[in-house]
């Protein structure tokens, strides 16, 4: 990467694969914008997300939040320390990457550009002297704020965002950076949409989407977005961005999609941890859709899986998104940014957040063996997008041993059973076909079944039950979890045998097998910090680098893990101070809406923009919300949860808004501290009706209540709030 003076010690990069101290490993990195985030938040996430799997946190630094004027130097105090912020994950156990822009995007107005610099007259993000010497202003401000020290803890550098044709302006920028004093092991820029990058300078990333805001509203489920629920060695994206690069009228790179370069591995910062809601296109992925795109990546050769948004957060202050009144294809919510994300705006966990830790599970375990297997698809694969009958999977193998993915989901159009399927790999040392009998296939399977996994004494031909993880102990534990309505079988030796799923493991020559049920897979925690565990619990759990476990719940908690030496598992002591509680908030209508909401409050670019603020105002209905006292207790951490239905909402804080949402049909969760809430402050919300005849795409649970109504939709079903304890778990 023409790197030499960004050598870090014991961290390295090949074609295949990222190592540290000469250790294959595959990173999970995922994105947290820490000025999206209150401050005193920002050690919860990050424990979050190492309890998620996450080992790397990303973070745009938008431009716009530390220096909306030119008068004022750029601020990095309070929720903008970014020093503060990469010390405390660094202290968590995570790597820190930095997206230092200027120009970022992430749904930020001007890309994130301020206000001052979007409208100076310069051509921008190019090598225009004009434009680089407000750039260099930004570049010092950043490297001063976080300092060599700072610097030093990071891995990685980002540089830009989305930058299609300017190859030449990317090597400025590295430059600039390194004048400035900004140093990282790994330089990186986006490479989706067929971006002319550097050669040898940055490590080129991608994504993938399985649905999204950026096409109209009329728009059917776009190629692009269904391509990511196939195995595939194709790894560029032309329909991230698209949007943004018609309006500014740049062309791609390229006339297509394209493989990474051979200098480098597949990689990825932008797969879908969820995904924001535009005011005319609400997608609302659910946990498999994030699931199955992630675990596709994989199996077609990840070395690094990143995620925008992992985490999501709210703006720092109103008009702060992108929107049509700042040229922007889309009108995004002014406040909250939740991003359907594995950890939402308000803290809470997504069932998302369980499906990919088990995948983050497995790389943690196996990554430093499967950077070294190469991706292979069988002959027969599927036509393209449409086929639903072709069973979907891929090979990572290093010729010897290796792992079987298969996946077999996708939404919108939901696939049927897949039958009677049966495997035949042929390796080196000879051919290997399962399981014993065809089995059927269910739609929502995802699937990673060990191939001739040798651990211990023994060796596993083959299981067709998902690796999660292999603990360590007198003797080691090979942890499997069952499909779904598919039989769990194992052949070692050339012994075939059908294990009943449970929490007792099979006991093999130098090797314990624990297969643990399908039902119990939202369950499964497994920390790396203190020594490798697993455990067993749906309440939330959350570790830092010392592996002391912290318990959330909103009911008596429940934990238990396996201790390998009695082969069993055992239960850890919750103390809990108090009961939680879930108690029905007040709600006092001030003001009714507008007897009839207009259809359309206007377009741009063809697509339904979002009503002004006054006209939100003007037609919106107004309730007051009065919470239990207790709920102001900061040791409850309460959660206001609303089940509504509508167009779009407001939560304000005596008259002062504080997070919107636009409906999709997902219930809303906020955290009532988070929001500066307490019993003297007026809580009220605004919610304005959607008229039956709108433009604008909903999922189809909402679509449905929408067509049920003759004239305009609004309704409270739920207004509640719920108390959580906070504990640290012990071993009896």
């Amino acid at each position: 990467m023409s790197n030499d003076e960004d050598v870090r010690a014991g961290l390295s990069l090949t074609s295949r694969y990222l190592t540290r101290d000469g250790m294959p490993v595959i990173p999970v990195s995922g994105e947290l914008h820490y000025s999206r985030v209150p401050r005193e938040r920002w050690a919860e996430r990050l424990r979050q997300m190492k309890a998620g799997g996450v080992t790397v946190v990303a973070s745009y630094l938008f431009w716009l939040h530390h220096q909306p004027t030119r008068d004022q130097a750029a601020r990095f105090d309070g929720n903008l320390d970014v020093a503060a912020f990469v010390d405390l994950a660094v202290e968590t156990g995570l790597d820190v990457v930095l997206r230092v822009g200027p120009w970022c995007h992430g749904e930020a107005r001007n890309g994130g550009f301020p206000d001052w610099v979007q409208q100076a007259p310069v051509r921008h993000r190019t090598d225009d002297p004009s434009y680089l010497e407000l750039v260099e202003g930004w570049f010092a401000a950043v490297s001063a704020a976080v300092g060599p020290a700072g610097f030093a803890k990071i891995i990685g550098i980002q540089l830009e965002n989305e930058l299609y044709d300017q190859p030449g302006h990317l090597v400025t920028l590295k430059r600039m950076a390194r004048d400035a004093g900004m140093s990282a092991p790994i330089w990186t820029a986006t490479a989706w949409g067929g971006a002319d990058l550097p050669e040898e300078e940055v490590l080129p990333l991608y994504g993938g989407y399985g649905d999204g805001f950026w096409v109209d509203a009329d728009a059917p489920w776009d190629p692009t977005f269904r391509d990511h629920y196939f195995f595939s060695h194709i790894w560029d994206d032309a329909g991230i961005g698209a949007d943004v690069r018609r309006a500014q009228a740049i062309e791609a790179a390229s006339g297509g999609p394209r493989t990474p370069s051979d200098l480098f591995p597949a990689a990825t910062c932008e797969l879908g941890g969820g995904m924001a809601t535009a005011y005319h296109r609400r997608p609302r992925p659910e946990a498999l859709d994030v699931a199955a795109i992630a675990h596709c990546k994989i199996g077609n050769g990840s070395a690094w899986q990143g995620y925008y948004m992992y985490t999501g957060g709210t703006n720092p202050g109103p008009d702060l998104q992108e929107s049509h009144a700042t040229g922007y294809p889309n009108d995004i919510t002014r406040l909250g940014y939740d991003f359907h994300a594995p950890i939402g705006e308000a803290g809470t966990l997504a069932p998302s957040h369980a499906e990919l830790r088990r995948q983050h599970a497995f790389l943690a375990a196996f990554g430093h063996v499967l950077a070294e297997m190469p991706s292979s698809l069988p002959e027969i694969r599927p036509t393209g997008v449409e086929d639903s009958s072709t069973l979907r999977y891929a090979l990572r193998s290093d010729g010897v041993s290796g792992f079987l993915f298969v996946s077999w989901h996708q939404p919108h159009f939901p696939l049927p059973v897949h039958h009677d399927a049966r495997f035949r790999i042929q390796l080196p040392t000879g051919e290997i076909t399962f399981p014993s009998r065809p089995v059927d296939v269910p739609p929502g399977t995802l699937a990673r079944w060990p191939i001739n996994l040798t651990v211990g004494g023994s060796t596993v031909t083959y299981a067709t039950a998902s690796a999660l993880t292999l603990l360590p102990g007198p003797v080691p534990t090979l942890v499997l979890i069952a499909e779904d309505g598919i039989p769990a079988e194992i052949e070692v030796s050339g012994n075939v045998q059908t294990v009943t799923p449970g929490f007792e493991p099979l006991p093999l020559d130098g090797l314990d097998v624990l297969v643990l049920p399908a039902t119990v897979a939202g369950t499964v925690w497994v920390t790396e910090d203190g020594g490798r565990r697993l455990l067993l619990s749906d309440d939330e759990l959350q570790w830092d680098a010392s592996g002391t476990v912290t318990v959330k719940a909103t009911k008596p908690a429940d934990v238990r893990v396996y201790d390998p030496s009695r082969r069993a598992f055992t239960p850890l002591t919750v103390p809990q101070s108090f009961t939680p509680s879930t108690a029905p908030v007040t709600v006092t209508e001030i003001r009714a809406a507008a007897g009839t909401v207009p259809v359309s409050y206007g377009k741009h670019d063809g697509r339904p923009s979002a009503p002004s603020p006054a006209v939100f105002d003007e037609l919106a209905a107004v309730y007051r919300l009065t919470p239990p006292s207790w709920a102001a207790d900061p040791t409850r951490d309460a959660l206001l949860r609303i089940i509504w239905a509508g167009d779009m909402a407001e939560l304000r804080v005596d008259g002062t808004p504080v997070t919107d949402r636009f409906w999709d049909g997902a219930g809303w969760t906020i955290n009532l501290t988070d929001i500066g809430w307490t019993p003297s402050t007026d809580l009220t919300l605004h919610v304005l009706p959607l008229a039956a005849g709108s433009p604008i795409s909903v999922p189809d649970e909402a679509r449905t209540r929408l067509t049920a109504t003759e004239t305009q939709l609004l309704s409270l079903d739920t207004v509640e709030v719920v108390a959580r304890t906070t504990s640290t778990a012990t071993t009896p």
